[in-house]
């Protein structure tokens, strides 16, 4: 998520497409937090293993 939302600000940036750039900067923060929230040791979306 985070390297998707890194290529969609160069892309965003170098076209000039503001929506790009959003949607880039959008999908860069909540791919960080969720992988500080993994790394962590916390459950993301509520997953269980059934093992």
């Amino acid at each position: 998520m985070i390297i998707l939302g890194v290529i969609l600000l160069v892309i965003g940036f170098l076209a000039d497409i503001s929506i790009l750039w959003t949607i880039g900067l959008l999908l860069v923060v909540i791919g960080a937090i969720l992988w500080i929230l993994g790394t962590t040791g916390h459950a993301v979306a509520g997953r269980r293993h059934y093992w």
